[in-house]
């Protein structure tokens, strides 16, 4: 489904409520309305990200030459010249030392704000679309499946309903399900404390851009 075929169906509010990693993020009719702030500070972080990575990745095996030995009839001039030359190399090191501290630093930033951005729709649900369409829908918090599983549903229960339909604990710490007869889609549930307190269907191949 495309972003404008969504809005049309009346289910989402018209405002976005996130444009992190270049997706756009709707919520539920009657959802909570824009953080302007949290929205700013988004574009902030997603910005420093992409500066700081791009300049890395230029960075990146561009580090002076070390001044190598000097000969044993080097003049002072010579040996001023070396010394400059180890210098700029030293300077150049640590200059690209400290990019490339900030640039994961801003990796991290990113993960902080995803995270934030998804606490901060965990309980309201949202629909996010990348450019090419429909990519993740995450349910309110009264939403459940068919098998009745929703927020506050044991972990033991999740697993009781749907171990045995490939139900397994993702890297990300989710507990993630194919959606049987939807190829790259999978539900995805958070569980806090041993209990479910959120859930998706998502297509990670999908990308924002």
């Amino acid at each position: 489904m495309a972003k404008d075929a969504g809005l049309a169906t009346g289910a989402l509010e018209s405002a976005p409520v996130s444009l992190l990693d270049g997706c756009t993020d709707f919520v539920y009719k009657g959802g909570p309305a824009p953080d302007q702030a949290r929205m700013t500070a988004e574009a902030a972080t997603e910005a420093r990200y992409k500066d700081l990575n791009a300049k890395a990745d230029a960075a990146e095996g561009k580090t002076s030459a070390p001044a190598g030995t000097l000969p044993p009839n080097a003049s002072a001039k010579d040996a001023a010249a070396a010394a400059a030359g180890a210098a700029a190399s030293a300077k150049d090191s640590a200059a690209t030392a400290k990019l490339m501290a900030d640039a994961t630093q801003s990796i991290a930033d990113m993960w902080l704000a995803r995270e934030d951005r998804d606490n901060a729709f965990l309980t309201t649900g949202r629909v996010s679309f990348a450019a090419s369409g429909l990519r993740e829908l995450v349910a309110p918090a009264e939403a459940k499946t068919a098998e009745g599983i929703g927020a506050g549903a044991t972990l033991d229960a999740l697993q009781q309903a749907y171990g045995a339909k490939g139900l397994q604990l993702a890297k990300s710490g989710k507990y993630v399900m194919p959606v049987e007869g939807q190829q790259g889609w999978q539900y995805e549930f958070t569980v806090d404390d041993g209990k479910v307190s959120g859930m998706a269907v998502v297509n990670r191949d999908i990308k924002c851009v």
